[in-house]
This record gives C-alpha cells, sequence and structure tokens, in this order.
C-alpha cells in the first residue's frame, strides 16, 4: 500500500480517482502546526530554534496519517508545489517521524502543477526528496515575521495606544496607502486651457483639432493659464482660414499581454470583475482543485500561485490548435509566443496560470460553474488563449491643420486594420482615463486641402491629484517594488483592513488616522525596516535561500542584531517624545489651514491655549494646551466635526429639551466611542436610557423631536402582510435594522429607522442578505469521506454548515456568497475534533436535571453556616422526640 498526503480533502478524493487501489489519498487540511502563538517561540539567542504547536485538530490528521500508514511502503508528499506546500510536507514528516511512524517507509515529495490524471500520474513516475533550500526560506521568513510581529507591536502598545500590530510586509503596504494620502492632501490643482477646432472638408466630413502652435510658437500644458489667454487665442483662430498641412501615417503592431501570474490575475480580477484579491484567490484554489466534469472531477486551471508567465511546450501545442479551428488562420502566428518574466526573483511555480485543457471552453461547461468560478474561468481561459494569437495591426494618423501665420490645430486618430488578439481579450486599466486618448475616426484628407471652420471650443481645465490605490494597482506597485510575494498579497490586504488601518471607499483605499498614526511612528523611529528598499533587499535574501545561495541562520543573525538595537533604543522614549514627534509629521494632516485667516491650532473653546496631538487610553485625539482649565477635545479625523460639535464635551453636555412624558432633560454628549443622548440622570440607582447618535446625523443638527425618536426605538413599524407578525426598527450595535419573526434586514445610509415605513421595510426584509436568513441557503457539495451533502444553512446565531449531525459556526467575516467546500470542511473537522458541545443547565421551569448515580457526593456545595445549624436544631428536635 502507498499512502499519499495532499493538502485538501477535495484534491484527495480526485487524485484517488487517478492513482487507483494500491494508493490511498488523505488530506492534511492545510498547515498541521505552526509558530505557537505566544512569546519565546523563536530564540534568536539559540540558533532561531522555534517552537511549534500543533492544534486539535491537526493532531486527529497526523494520527489517521500515522494510522494508514501501518503496514505501507511508501510515503508520497504531494503538497502544494510552492514554498509553503514544502513546508507543509516537512511539517507532516516531522510529526510523523516523532511518533515513529516512518520506520521503514520510504518517503518521497511529488509535485503537480495542474490536477489532471496526466499530471498526477507523471509527477509519480517522478518522486524527489524534499527540497531543503525551499524549506528553510520558509523557516527563515516564518521566523523573520514571528520577530518583527511580536517585538515591535508590544512597542507600539505601549507607546501608541490604540495601535493595533505591525508587520514586516504589512507595514511597508501600510505606509504605502498613507504616503499617497498625503501626496493628494499636499497637492494643489493647477488651471490650464485647451482650445479644439472643428472643421469639415468640402464634402461636409468633420474632424476635431487641438491648438498646439499659436503664432508660429509651441504651446506647453501650462500656456494658456487663465481663461483671458484661452479667449484671445480663440477669437484669433476664430479670425484666419486653414487648410490640411502635414499628414503623419504609421502603422503599429499591438502585442497580447502575458498569461497570467498570481499577482496579474489578482489585479485583472479587480478592474473586470471586482473581486477582491483573496476572494479571487479562493475561487481559483476551487478551480484548481477541480470540478466534476462528465462524471470525473478535473482540475480546470493550473497552480494559481506562480511568478512565471511561461507555457509548458504542450500547453503552446494545444493552445495553437485551437486557435485557428476557433477564430480561423489568420489569427495563428507563425511561431509561439514566448513570455518573460519581468518581476524579481520569478520564483517557485514554474509555470503561467493556464486552463489545464484548452478545449474545454467556457460555454461548454457554464451550467457546471456557479457564476464566480465561470466568470473566473473564463478570464483565465481568454488571457492565456489571447497571449498565443496574432498581433492586432492599427493604422494611426495625425493631420495638422494649418493658417498662414504658423497657428497649428492637430487632430490624432486611428483605424484597426486587424483586431487579432484583440477579438478576444483587452486588458483591463486601474484609472478611465489611464491611456484613454480620444482618438477619432478621421476623414481621408490630401495636403494643402481647405478646410472650413465651424467651431472654436475654449475649456477649463485643472490638474488632478495622484489617484488613491486600488486593490489592482496596489499589488502592481507593491510587485514592482519587490515588497512581499504575490501568494501574501491577499493576506496582507487584509490584516490592514481588520485592523481598521485602512478602509475601502469607492473601491480606493483610504488611510483611517489609527494608520497614519502608526505609520508616522514607524517611520519616526524604525525608518529602515519600512523603507521600500529595505524590504525589496530582505526579499531578494530570502529569494537566495530558496535558491540555495544563502545560509538562513547568518541571513537572520544579520538582521536580528541591528533590529534588536534599535527596538532598544525605544526603551526610554517618552510619550512626550512620541507625541511631538508624530505632531511635527501629522500636523499639517489635522490642522489644515481652510483659508479662513484663523490659525488652525486655536482653541475653539478658550481663544488662549494651542491645539495638539494627544494620547489617552482609548488612543490618540486633538485636545487643548490649557487643559484641565480647558476640556476642549475632538476626535483625530479632520472635518468629522463641525466648529459646534466639538465644542461639545468641552463645555458639558448640550440640553436639547425635555422629554413631554417625564418632564427629564434630553441631553446630547460626546463619549469615548462618539456622540449619545441621553434621556435624565437616572433614579433610584438605575441608568438612565442612552441611545448612540447615528453616524448619518450631524451633532449639531439634532433636533429634540429627532432625539425623542431615538430614545423610543425599537418601535413598531406595522404586521407583515403574509405573517401578521410584528415589523420593528431600531438601532443595534451594528447600526440601523429592521426585524420580523427572528430575521433581521440592515438599514442603509439612505434609509432613516425613524420613518421607514412597513411596504419598504417588506421589501427590504424580502431582498435581505443570507446572513440573517434561517434554513438550508444551498448545498456545497459532498463530503469526501461518505458522499453526504455538506450544505450552508442561516440560523437565529447566524450561518453555519452542516454534515449529518455535526454544524459548525462560519466566523463572521467569510463571505457567504464564496464560501467553498474546502472551506466548510475544515471548520466542520474542527468542530468535530473539539467534542461534542457542552449541556446547558436546566432553566428555572421547576424542572431540576437528572443526577447521574454517585453525582453530587464528593463535589457536593457546602451549605452555608446558618443552613447547616438550623439543619442540626430540626435533626436534634426529631430525636428528642
Amino acid at each position: 500500500m502507498n499512502i499519499v498526503v495532499v493538502e485538501s480533502p477535495a484534491k484527495a478524493k480526485a487524485i484517488n480517482k487517478y492513482l487507483g487501489p494500491d494508493f490511498k489519498v488523505l488530506a492534511s487540511y492545510g498547515h498541521v502546526r505552526d509558530l505557537s502563538a505566544k512569546e519565546g517561540s523563536v530564540l534568536p539567542d539559540d540558533g532561531f530554534a522555534m517552537t511549534w504547536a500543533v492544534d486539535t485538530r491537526a493532531q486527529k490528521r497526523i494520527g489517521e496519517i500515522a494510522e494508514a500508514l501501518k503496514g505501507a511502503d511508501h510515503l508520497y508528499l504531494a503538497t502544494d508545489p510552492d514554498r509553503e506546500g514544502e513546508a507543509i510536507s516537512w511539517h507532516v514528516m516531522e510529526l510523523l517521524e516523532q511518533r515513529g511512524a516512518l520506520n521503514g517507509i520510504e518517503v518521497k515529495r511529488v509535485v503537480f502543477h495542474e490536477i489532471t490524471r496526466n499530471a498526477v500520474l507523471e509527477a509519480m513516475a517522478h518522486p524527489r526528496d524534499l527540497d531543503q533550500p525551499l524549506i528553510e526560506a520558509y523557516l527563515a521568513r516564518r521566523a523573520l515575521d514571528y520577530l518583527v510581529g511580536f517585538t515591535l507591536s508590544p512597542v507600539l502598545w505601549r507607546k501608541l495606544p490604540g495601535s493595533r500590530s505591525a508587520g514586516r510586509v504589512q507595514s511597508v503596504a501600510l505606509r504605502m496607502i498613507c504616503e499617497r494620502e498625503a501626496e493628494i492632501e499636499a497637492f494643489k490643482a493647477q488651471e490650464y486651457w485647451t482650445v479644439d477646432g472643428e472643421f469639415a472638408n468640402a464634402k461636409g466630413e468633420m474632424l476635431t483639432a487641438r491648438l498646439t502652435h499659436l503664432g508660429g510658437e509651441k504651446l506647453t500644458k501650462f500656456s494658456l493659464g487663465g481663461e483671458a489667454e484661452a479667449r484671445a487665442a480663440a477669437d484669433r483662430i476664430s479670425g484666419l482660414e486653414f487648410s490640411v498641412g502635414e499628414i503623419e501615417r504609421k502603422q503599429v503592431r499591438r502585442n497580447p499581454q502575458p498569461p497570467f501570474t498570481t499577482s496579474t490575475l489578482q489585479q485583472e480580477a479587480s478592474r473586470k470583475l471586482g473581486f477582491s484579491a483573496s476572494r479571487t484567490m479562493r475561487i481559483a484554489q476551487r478551480l484548481y482543485e477541480g470540478l466534476d466534469i462528465g462524471g470525473d472531477t478535473v482540475g480546470l486551471i493550473s497552480y494559481m500561485r506562480t511568478d512565471s508567465v511561461r507555457l509548458a511546450d504542450e500547453a503552446v501545442t494545444e493552445c495553437r490548435k485551437l486557435i485557428p479551428a476557433q477564430y480561423g488562420q489568420a489569427y495563428l502566428p507563425e511561431a509561439p509566443k514566448i513570455y518573460k518574466s519581468r518581476a524579481k526573483n520569478a520564483q517557485e511555480a514554474h509555470e503561467a496560470i493556464r486552463p489545464t485543457d484548452f478545449f474545454c471552453l467556457p460555454q461548454e461547461i457554464v451550467r457546471l460553474l456557479d457564476s464566480d468560478q465561470f466568470r473566473l474561468y473564463e478570464l483565465i481561459w481568454k488571457r492565456t488563449v489571447a497571449s498565443q494569437m496574432e498581433s492586432a495591426r492599427i493604422d494611426q494618423v495625425a493631420i495638422n491643420v494649418a493658417a498662414a501665420d504658423g497657428t497649428t490645430l492637430r487632430a490624432t486618430g486611428s483605424t484597426v486594420t486587424f483586431d487579432g488578439f484583440l477579438r478576444l481579450y483587452q486588458e483591463g486599466r486601474d484609472d478611465p482615463a489611464e491611456g484613454a486618448d480620444g482618438e477619432q475616426t478621421l476623414p481621408r484628407l490630401t495636403e494643402g486641402e481647405a478646410l472650413s471652420r465651424r467651431k472654436v471650443i475654449p475649456e477649463q481645465h485643472f490638474t488632478q491629484p495622484p489617484p488613491r490605490y486600488t486593490e489592482a494597482s496596489l499589488v502592481k506597485r507593491m510587485e514592482e517594488l519587490g515588497i512581499g510575494r504575490p501568494s501574501t498579497y491577499a493576506s496582507i490586504i487584509s490584516v490592514l483592513q481588520q485592523r481598521d488601518y485602512v478602509r475601502l471607499e469607492k473601491k480606493r483605499f483610504v488611510p483611517e488616522d489609527r494608520g497614519r498614526l502608526v505609520t508616522s511612528f514607524l517611520v519616526s523611529f524604525f525608518k529602515r525596516y519600512v523603507e521600500y528598499d529595505f524590504t525589496a533587499r530582505m526579499e531578494d535574501r530570502l529569494d537566495d535561500i530558496s535558491g540555495g545561495k544563502a545560509n538562513w541562520k547568518e541571513v537572520m543573525g544579520s538582521f536580528w542584531e541591528s533590529f534588536a538595537a534599535a527596538v532598544a533604543e525605544t526603551k526610554d522614549l517618552t510619550i512626550t517624545e512620541v507625541i511631538d514627534a508624530l505632531d511635527e509629521v501629522l500636523g499639517s494632516h489635522f490642522f489644515n489651514d481652510d483659508g479662513s485667516g484663523r490659525n488652525p491650532r486655536d482653541c475653539l473653546n478658550c481663544d488662549t491655549g494651542r491645539l495638539g496631538l494627544k494620547l489617552g487610553k482609548y488612543g490618540a485625539f486633538i485636545g487643548c494646551s490649557s487643559y484641565p482649565e480647558c476640556k476642549y477635545t475632538r476626535k483625530l479625523a479632520a472635518g468629522d466635526e463641525s466648529t459646534e460639535a466639538a465644542l461639545i464635551g468641552a463645555n458639558g453636555p448640550l440640553n436639547l429639551g425635555g422629554d413631554p412624558l417625564g418632564g427629564e432633560a434630553v441631553t446630547l454628549r460626546n463619549g469615548p466611542y462618539g456622540f449619545y443622548i441621553q434621556l435624565g440622570e437616572g433614579k433610584d440607582k438605575k441608568k438612565p436610557k442612552r441611545v448612540s447618535l447615528p453616524k448619518e446625523i450631524a451633532p449639531d443638527a439634532l433636533t429634540l423631536k429627532t432625539a425623542l425618536g431615538l430614545l423610543a426605538l425599537p418601535r413598531d413599524v406595522g404586521p407583515h402582510p403574509d405573517t401578521g407578525k410584528m415589523i420593528q426598527a431600531g438601532i443595534g450595535r451594528f447600526g440601523p435594522y429592521l426585524r420580523h419573526n427572528g430575521a433581521y434586514a440592515s438599514l442603509g445610509p439612505d434609509e432613516d429607522v425613524l420613518i421607514v415605513g412597513l411596504n419598504r421595510a417588506v421589501d427590504l426584509l424580502q431582498n435581505a442578505k443570507p446572513r440573517g436568513k434561517s434554513g438550508k441557503l444551498r448545498v456545497l457539495g459532498e463530503h469526501p469521506e461518505d458522499s453526504r451533502p455538506v450544505s450552508l444553512h442561516g440560523g437565529r446565531y447566524g450561518p453555519y454548515v452542516k454534515h449529518g449531525s455535526v454544524n459548525a459556526t462560519v466566523p463572521p467575516d467569510t463571505s457567504l456568497d464564496t464560501l467553498t467546500l474546502d472551506e466548510a470542511l475544515v471548520l466542520i473537522a474542527d468542530r468535530v475534533a473539539r467534542g461534542p458541545a457542552k449541556k446547558k443547565t436546566a432553566r428555572k421551569t421547576g424542572k431540576k436535571p437528572a443526577k447521574k448515580a454517585g453525582a453530587g457526593k464528593s463535589k457536593a456545595r457546602k451549605a452555608p453556616a446558618k443552613k447547616r445549624a438550623a439543619k442540626k436544631r430540626t435533626a436534634a428536635r426529631t430525636e428528642a422526640s
């Protein structure tokens, strides 16, 4: 018997079919151990010795593999073909050796870049030993990330209250986003004008040209800096006669883009499909591991974590057979197109992301895939096929429209004479204006031909600041700088959002003030370690380790010596020094000049104090230097509060009026978590009623009527027409909501919780997202061990996955739309490993829970002294009588 270990149960099921009865394929369910999540798990002074932790779920899986190895001849470690896959294989082997399960068993490593019968059988025919340099590169990266995180994060917590964590690559990515925001804030728009002219030939054919030379003098972008200059130029053009001047014609070839790497797939899926990097990778993982096609489980794409743009010879041959069959011989170039990676240190997985079968056309399998899977497969299929198609041919024309005094306007246009690969695919852009040249189809003209002027149009423009990063442009820039590796970009972006360091606004990253504070702190006191060049050089050194060119402990030792010294230098750093450094870097952000002539540092409350950055229990805020005489404070976010709102709290609660029912005062207050409304001061030691002020309501615009309405929540909207049960509207922990029969629907920013009506409420509840619904939502697939269905459900306490009698809660940050079978299997396995749920004690219904035999003797609770004395007296009286 031969045992094969892969990472996922879906992959195990497919490979089992390919290998036959002499092989048993088991899944490790991803990583089986990791560094213990406590200080001291990596010891630099002990040769970077590491302490690994194995959770209960992984122990169970290793036990199953060890049991299967009894009587086996070979163990094949067939985890993913990259550094992480090599590390998982190494961990599995180490744990099995510790159990003594590998005695007399030959251990080999096999890798395949696609899950198809031929690829798997070919890999099994050519096993190898574990790649030690690749394992050492993993160890170095893991130790490095651990040491940076566990050493730097406590410094942040002590010196910068409210901070969450810091990371080796995460902090550099955050710096990129923050510095782009600083560029935008510092940007000063500059006005400029253009002048366009509309002309027609004798046939009435039109063209539009832009002024480039005025009276023989060449214009720059800012030559016409104001309306007066532009109007003067337009008036001059209006008095001139024009004819066709020089005509330039040339043909250009536009070449297709190479097939996808991990990063370019993430970028293009973001641009074209609106997918986040993590969502793209989840769907790609499912396509790689295989789906049921014609009764057989087949992987649809090659391995999706790769830096290479190369296609295997067999893949190129198959693609070149497809192109003439589908699109005609004219679309097949004479020779295959060869691509080379421009990324630094293209590594590990040695082939681009491509379809495993080019003749598996997207439209033929659309019914076998869900919407997201189909769209991503179609994107990969089109990009790969297009990469081997003929180049597009484009005729470009530039025509000068000239006057006798040297005034010239220029018109440009282009015509696609052969579409080539453009028939199938055109790469998306991060910004709509990027590459948009507004070219037109021009009429056929001859030099010297007279043109009649129709219109002269001066137009005002302003220069634009650099755009904020999208997921696609951030990934692209990180790859260009050599920061991190594409396989880690999705997790880096997710961590920045989870830590509330950045937020997505209109699909672009905006740094939160917390993120800007962390970046400024690190740049001020750990500048070397968040520099782009330093991080890129460290990536190069780690890649040298994976290539066997460097010793991992020497690389780590060199890093740790200087890093530990930098951390030690902050030991005596005072809060005042931190505040001064942050205030200097971020002063222009928090105290921006509004053009009124007032010093933005002047206190709004006392007129004598100076506003500055302060650090408190709940993080950073703006406060007055005259504290405690002046208690003025405001949140960091510039522009979040008006002047009147900022003064609430500094001058005490704002009295809105009295409650008509009880006469108690209704006040608006400013607490550590924001503004809230309070009714009275509380009576008989009872806390007064309070409600948070919704973000949509400005504090200085709040009226007594609105405040009373908010205090009265939740309110009855009306009975549901189908069930007759009441629909309620209220404000909860996560904002305004509607509730009906145990189901919830969130109210968006355009909905008013105080006035939303019955018809609108019914509609919102009907269209609410699945996360509040009860019952079965969808079947995810069959469990590979018993073929019983694994399904996704909505319950009273949130969504869960179900297999037989096992229910496993779905984590709150998981997208229900993209939840896969593999992710569900991990949740179920984890739930099984924890054992049955503990039974709750019986409620006060008059019934007591049944006791087990012998229970309550040794663990009986001792009665209070008065009760024991009363029992003794009763027993004595009974005995006396």
